[in-house]
């Protein structure tokens, strides 16, 4: 007796993006096309143009990228389910790295794309802004384990900085004093000259990526420190990243504030399959909880090496990165080479996709 496979679905986040990506989708399928078209259209400009004729550096602004790769998984969703659904295969669960949280969510019937697409940008704005440019930085640590990782940023942020802030330990409320302090002196816990020195102190785990790379992010003072750290420790590589912010860190606070505005004008449905969050790495089912976990998402590390753990231990014997690149692939041979992992990025990875699960289903 043939059993099905379980198949999870997984999203790529920023760092996946290419001029160009998904024009052989728009080229090939009207459903495709579609996609494209009601981006531009909830977005108010040619964002289609932007992906497929750039340049580079204007698709990699934030405020471009999210929505553009949004675009682009959500244009290979379309192709990808009706392929399921005609073979009697369906989605089990799903999850996203980051960014991709919103399109698993899409994928799973959550919020429309239309509110996604439009989310998404805005989201990218406000991380964008969060931090001036220069201040804030990334760093992916290869080949050194996360304990250790966490014991020398802890100890970077001690040396950097000054006395304890005299307030409750939860880290949004000690940014939130920090940012207070510099932003409006006359009311500050902190003077200017002690806030800017716990900004500057700011560096932690971003994303666990798998048990070989691991993102921490932060002040660029801090990540270089902490990064120089690493490589001491015996770290194989310390790469800093070329990103426009400190993603997922404390210093993502305000983009956090302004994003949990949005949210709060979009309607959440509970999702039509569990959806495996990045802050808490347990699966999703109802809608209001999703909304808390998009807004924790900001400056809550990106816990992915759980995310696939949970998924594996929750039955998924199949998994499908769905949109552009195979990043995800990659880090499913580091956090497992036994998983079972195929990508859906053109026509091609497509048809291959579809083939290995009909193989895969012969021999269940």
């Amino acid at each position: 007796m043939s059993t099905s496979p379980k198949i999870a679905l997984l999203f790529p986040g920023q760092g996946s993006q290419s001029v160009g990506m998904g024009r052989a989708f728009y080229d090939a399928s009207p459903a495709a096309r579609a996609v494209f078209e009601e981006a531009d259209d909830a977005l108010g400009f040619a964002l289609s143009k932007v992906i497929f004729e750039g340049p580079e550096e204007t698709l990699k602004l934030t405020e471009h990228t999210q929505p553009a790769i949004l675009t682009v998984s959500v244009a290979a969703l379309r192709l990808l389910q009706p392929e399921l659904e005609s073979r009697g295969l369906s989605i089990t669960f799903a999850a996203g790295h980051s960014l991709g949280e919103y399109s698993a969510h899409v994928a799973a019937g959550t919020f429309s794309f239309a509110d996604a697409v439009r989310t998404v940008r805005s989201r990218g704005q406000f991380m964008q802004s969060a931090v001036a440019s220069g201040d804030g930085a990334m760093a992916a640590i290869l080949g050194l384990d996360a304990d250790r990782i966490n014991d020398i940023c802890a100890a970077v942020s001690d040396e950097l900085t000054g006395p304890p802030i005299d307030d409750p330990a939860d880290p949004a409320q000690q940014i939130n004093v920090v940012m207070e302090s510099l932003t409006q002196p006359s009311n500050a816990a902190l003077n200017p000259a002690e806030a800017a020195a716990r900004v500057s102190a700011i560096v932690a785990a971003a994303n666990i990526n798998s048990p070989n790379q691991i993102v921490i992010s932060g002040s660029a003072t801090a990540v270089e420190l902490a990064a120089a750290r690493c490589k001491e420790a015996g770290a194989k590589r310390a790469v800093m990243l070329p990103v426009s912010g400190p993603f997922h860190s404390a210093l993502m606070q305000p983009a956090q504030d302004s994003l949990a505005n949005t949210l709060e004008s979009i309607v959440f449905h509970d999702p039509a399959f569990p959806v495996a969050t990045n802050a808490d790495a347990r699966l999703l089912t109802r809608g209001p909880e999703v909304r808390d976990s998009l807004i924790r998402q900001v400056t809550a590390p990106v816990r992915w090496v759980e995310c696939i753990q949970l998924l594996v231990q929750s039955g998924a014997t199949h998994f499908i990165e769905v949109g552009p690149g195979k990043v995800l692939s990659g880090l499913n041979r580091q956090i497992d080479k036994s998983l079972l992992t195929t990508n859906v990025e053109d026509p091609a990875s497509l048809e291959s996709t579809l083939t290995a699960l009909t193989a895969l289903t012969a021999t269940s």
